[in-house]
């Protein structure tokens, strides 16, 4: 094994840790605001709201993270984000009162853009240099860090630990982990896009139309995924009248599934291409999985609705990053994926706000003709997955 390829081995590692640990803190926090609503005596818009503002924060994240890649290297921006999350997602357990506890959270939401760009940018770095499609495998760490952080807020519960102490050690133990390897991400000068002069003055040379095209289709997918994560088991309770639990079991479903989806992305797009697999993952998620979720008639037929979802959907966000890198100058790479890393946050508000608008209006069966709609959508835009590279007179240079 060349000294090349070691390199590249750890920083794979490193950067599917980072993925990882994003996931697990998230999940420690969103599963744990119910009880800071008692705790602090929230209202449940409050709640929501607080949620979805995190969301928008977190673009502004994203946008701090293309400035200081762009000055430093996405591996500098990587660590500076997970610090953030690990120091302000850990500090949300010791808030004295709900003011600082927003504070605190809307800190973490800028945090967790960061790390969104500059992991997702690590990783374009990595596929690039691997020269074969691995972003999903990336994608699939953060499964698995969304489930283990679930598990871990479900532990603690059950050994009566208080939601203070909880949250103060998911965030020491992302802190640990940054410390372990955070040195192991990859380095500019390690990364093929070291051979460009990059520079913060460089004219923005990708086409605007293919941007836009793959941003919708970002955006299109998250507001699926939010969709399914914020609405699920309300629809499973209240439309189709289970049990908590039983209720519960939806987003469980999903989650499974794309992990799953997430773990095999690999193989199938190295198979068949990114726009078959676009097409058919759409072709899963609304013929078949959103389709059975607003027909069903029972929790039983929604929640294996949810799970067909799960099973198409969730490889498009890597498609997209990985798409995104490849339309890219080498010298504009890391600006790229944080510039559409951006539309991730608008797909969360839209599917968070529009479905439940919708749903405020009527009911959610009809609120979940919304993602149905964004999935034939997602159909149509799968040539956008398969753009073309753009050059710049900086990149033709460094040639």
């Amino acid at each position: 094994m060349t000294d090349n390829t070691r390199t590249l081995t750890r920083a794979r590692i490193a950067t599917s840790v980072a993925f990882g640990l994003q996931g697990f803190l998230l999940a420690a926090i969103l599963t744990q605001l119910p009880q800071y609503k008692d705790l602090f005596e929230l209202s449940e818009t409050l709640v929501v709201v607080a949620v979805v503002t995190v969301s928008v924060i977190a673009g502004l994240g994203s946008v701090l993270a293309e400035m200081l890649a762009v000055r430093t290297s996405s591996k500098m921006t990587l660590r500076t984000g997970l610090a953030v999350i690990a120091v302000f997602g850990g500090a949300t357990g010791i808030a004295p009162n709900a003011a600082m506890f927003f504070v605190f959270l809307a800190i973490y939401g800028i945090g967790l853009g960061m790390v969104d760009a500059a992991a997702n940018m690590q990783a374009v770095s990595i596929q690039h240099a691997k020269g074969r499609f691995i972003l999903s495998s990336f994608h699939a760490s953060w499964s698995v860090g969304a489930i283990v952080g679930a598990l871990f807020i479900s532990a603690t519960a059950g050994l009566d630990i208080s939601i203070r102490v909880t949250q103060v050690i998911a965030g020491v133990v992302v802190g640990l982990m940054l410390l372990a390897f955070g040195p192991q991400l990859l380095d500019r000068s390690e990364s093929p896009v070291a051979e460009a002069n990059i520079t913060s003055t460089a004219k923005f040379a990708v086409p605007t139309r293919a941007f836009v095209l793959l941003g919708v289709a970002m955006a299109l997918f998250y507001a699926v995924d939010f969709s399914v994560g914020n609405w699920s088991t309300l629809y499973v309770k209240d439309e189709l009248l289970a049990d908590a639990g039983t209720a519960a079991l939806s987003v469980a479903a999903y989650q499974i599934a794309a992990l799953v989806a997430r773990l095999t992305g690999d193989y199938w797009v190295g198979k068949f291409g990114e726009t078959t697999v676009v097409r058919i993952g759409s072709l899963i998620g609304v013929v078949v999985g959103m389709t059975v979720v607003v027909l069903a008639q029972s929790p039983a037929v929604a929640i294996a609705g949810f799970l067909i979802v799960g099973l198409g959907v969730p490889v498009i966000a890597p498609i997209c990053f990985s798409a995104a890198g490849r339309m890219a100058p080498p010298d504009q790479v890391d600006a790229v994926i944080a510039r559409i890393n951006l539309f991730n946050y608008v797909g969360t508000v839209v599917g968070g706000g529009i479905v439940g608008a919708v749903a405020a209006f009527s009911d959610l069966r009809i609120g979940f003709l919304i993602p149905l709609a964004f999935c034939a959508i997602l159909i149509v835009l799968a040539p956008a997955f398969a753009p073309k590279r753009a050059t710049t007179p900086v990149a033709e240079n460094a040639a």
